[in-house]
């Protein structure tokens, strides 16, 4: 789950790293600068026909691939989660981030002409580096009339997301679902650079309720939600003229909702994890504002079954063990998690331990909030390492607004 508030607005902002956790916000020498593009690119231009109406609250059905990889824009709120950890052949070890997110433009869905702003593709890409204790971020933002390019290509300079299966691009941003299974991204940014394949090696994941997942106690807080766990990723890193090839395990996240957030919540909590032995664990919780869950959910699955195992409200628990407050926002996130899930012998007890604190995204020049997305390790109930993946935390900052 990622966070997402429309903010068209054409901002320029520094998004520097906090480095060591002694240091203050941007006392170090500033490792990541992010640029803000509201631009729509010419490729864009062209004939459409008026988006589909708002669809109504989601209902069950069953997903067919390879079109509900695609973009669904008759939905309020989507979005493509890449993350990941990897390690060079030295062993320095890396997480990173890539999000691709389409919000539809009420207001406008319904005008006619080439020009309307039907859609906003947003975009965060982000490389934790965990020998320097830094965190690296970039994003983007631009207007999409919701057609497809009027040459029937995208380019490299357009934006674009296609409805047949997963391909968004921004700009000199991407995300390609290949025809063998293989999801390939390109980040080109300054200093930030990610260039990487991630390749499955298990089946779909289609979370709650064949696809269909509850995230509130009304019927309308509901989503698609599709994973991809444990894919196998290799290619290459950059951080400014540092350039190193890397090999790794990734998590890719689908969903599309029209409404996810419960007035009576703030933001959420949420872990995807791929264990070291091949079972993928996910659990979440939507959080009021004075730290309780409001709903709760998950799953697991081994990796030798096809289907995994969904999580009632009442079978997931999230406890606070340590918190980091941002030198910057002031924002004080529990960083290490005492979480409870049913598992293959009973319930299962987990420590979720952030790799580094300094894992605060702010990206108020895209989506307006301000969220903790971090590489994050998996302890079982006796500290001993069992998998690797992330947490996302929001609405700590402020209230989550999507």
């Amino acid at each position: 789950m990622s966070p997402q508030e429309p903010n068209p607005q054409r901002r320029r902002v520094l998004l520097g790293s906090t480095g060591l956790l002694a240091a203050p916000w941007l006392a170090m020498a500033q490792p990541a600068q992010a640029h803000s593009q509201a631009q729509t690119d010419p490729t864009t231009a062209q004939n459409p026909s008026p988006s589909a109406a708002p669809a109504p609250t989601l209902r069950p059905r069953a997903l067919v691939f390879p079109r509900d990889h695609g973009t669904h824009n008759d939905t309020r709120t989507e979005w493509w989660y890449l993350t990941g950890h990897a390690q060079d052949a030295a062993g320095r070890a890396f997480g990173f981030q890539v999000t691709f997110f389409r919000s539809r433009v009420d207001g406008t869905h319904t005008l006619p002409g080439r020009l309307a702003a039907r859609q906003l593709l947003f975009a965060h890409a982000a490389i934790t580096d965990v020998q320097a204790g830094q965190l690296w971020h970039d994003q983007r933002i631009a207007r999409w009339n919701g057609e497809p390019p009027a040459s029937g290509l995208p380019t490299e300079r357009g934006v674009f997301a296609s409805t047949q299966d997963t391909h968004v691009v921004l700009r000199d941003w991407s995300i390609q679902r290949q025809p063998n299974g293989a999801y390939a991204t390109r980040i080109q940014s300054d200093p930030l650079r990610i260039d990487l394949r991630a390749t499955p090696t298990q089946p779909l994941l289609l979370q709650g309720d064949n696809g269909f997942s509850r995230k509130g106690p009304d019927p309308a807080q509901a989503s698609f939600y599709v994973t991809q766990p444990q894919l196998a990723v290799q290619g290459q890193l950059a951080l400014g003229s540092q350039r190193f090839q890397v090999q790794g395990t990734a998590w890719l996240d689908h969903e599309w909702s029209e409404a996810l957030l419960h007035p009576a919540a703030v933001g959420w909590d949420w872990i995807g994890m791929n264990l070291f032995n091949g079972d993928s664990l996910t659990a979440f919780r939507l959080r009021r504002p004075d730290g309780s869950a409001l709903w709760a959910g998950g799953s697991w699955r081994s990796a030798a079954a096809p289907t995994a195992n969904s999580f009632a409200p009442n079978e997931v628990e999230f406890t606070p063990l340590r918190h980091w407050t941002s030198p910057r926002t002031r924002a004080r996130y529990p960083v290490e998690w005492r979480v409870s899930t049913p598992g293959a012998t009973g319930t299962m007890v987990y420590t979720v331990k952030a790799v580094i604190d300094p894992q605060e995204l702010d990206s108020s020049a895209s989506t307006g909030t301000v969220y903790w997305e971090g590489l994050s390790d998996l302890l079982n109930s006796q500290g001993q390492p069992v998998g690797r993946g992330y947490l996302e935390m929001t609405g700590y900052a402020q209230r989550l607004v999507l």
